[in-house]
């Protein structure tokens, strides 16, 4: 029996056919090379997007479904990879060549972890870098992992996968928490390895933050016991040595104003509070810096 690739990348793809190309690229620049690609087809319809999948099957595994979203694409390519390590990686996003070799090498040092992260470097309608570290408390109310992580697909496995009815986004969000709640943590490879775009027009800033207060709710319904108060005391003091981005007091007060607010109030407040996020910063810290050269 022929040996399987030590790690798979799965792309989900709807529609973004323009972008591929760059992620393949991206890929065939890795300097660790015992990797399959898959490509999710989530139901594209769009004639340029389905000329290029087309073109590329020869060099690429692909799976074709109906469009069924994001969380749901990219647990078929999870369920089809032949590795036990996978990477889940979006059309429009980019690695450094050494993503793969760094976070393979992470998880064989670390066996107890669950998946490997690296710091990221903004791109598009965004710049700068955002240093990465895992912190649960900081966890709960904010999601400061980047999505593209390789995770162990047996404890992806174990989770449940992702969660296909957030098909508006923080399904990533949500399987980090669920790992933590099975005790599965992971480690970050302090190198900016992953280059993600910021686009106005992306899930992220289109829909996802536009309905934070509903998909947190969500998230926070679904792991009830992990944000009762005694439970998020036992979490701070768990938690309070590790690196932090925000201040404990502004995390609980954000979850206070959300348990008080109507959904759509605080929207308006969390888009607010978006101007003074890490990424804002590191964004706000890089224009600095083009200016001072």
């Amino acid at each position: 029996m022929a040996k399987g690739p030590r790690v798979s990348v799965v792309i989900p793809c709807f529609n973004g056919g323009a972008d591929l190309p760059g992620a393949l690229d991206s890929l065939d620049a890795q300097t660790f090379c015992d990797f399959e690609v898959v490509v999710v087809d989530d139901g594209s319809d769009d004639g340029a997007t389905l000329g290029i999948l087309d073109s590329i099957a020869e060099r690429v595994r692909i799976v074709r479904q109906g469009n069924r979203g994001l969380p749901a694409a990219r647990n078929a390519g999870f369920a089809t990879a032949r590795a036990d390590l996978v990477l889940p990686l979006d059309c429009d996003d980019r690695l450094d060549p050494r993503f793969l070799e760094a976070t393979v090498d992470a998880l064989g040092r670390n066996a107890d972890a669950a998946y490997a992260f690296t710091d990221l470097v903004l791109c598009g309608e965004k710049k700068g870098v955002l240093a990465k570290r895992y912190n649960l408390f900081t966890q709960l109310f904010v999601n400061q992992l980047p999505y593209c992580m390789l995770i162990r697909r047996a404890d992806w496995q174990d989770a449940g996968g992702y969660d296909e009815s957030l098909r508006d986004g923080y399904e990533d969000w949500e399987l980090n928490i669920r790992l933590a709640s099975l005790g599965r943590f992971g480690v970050a490879v302090s190198e900016p390895l992953f280059l993600y775009r910021v686009d106005s027009k992306g899930m992220l800033r289109r829909v996802s933050n536009r309905r934070h207060a509903q998909l947190w709710r969500h998230i926070q319904d679904r792991h009830a016991a992990l944000y009762r108060l005694p439970a998020l005391w036992r979490c701070w003091r768990a938690w309070r040595s590790a690196p932090r981005a925000y201040p404990a007091w502004l995390l609980v007060g954000l979850l206070m104003c959300h348990r008080a607010l109507p959904a759509s109030v605080f929207n308006r407040v969390f888009s607010v509070l978006l101007r003074f996020s890490a990424s804002a910063r590191a964004d706000a810290g890089a224009a600095r810096s083009a200016q001072g050269t």
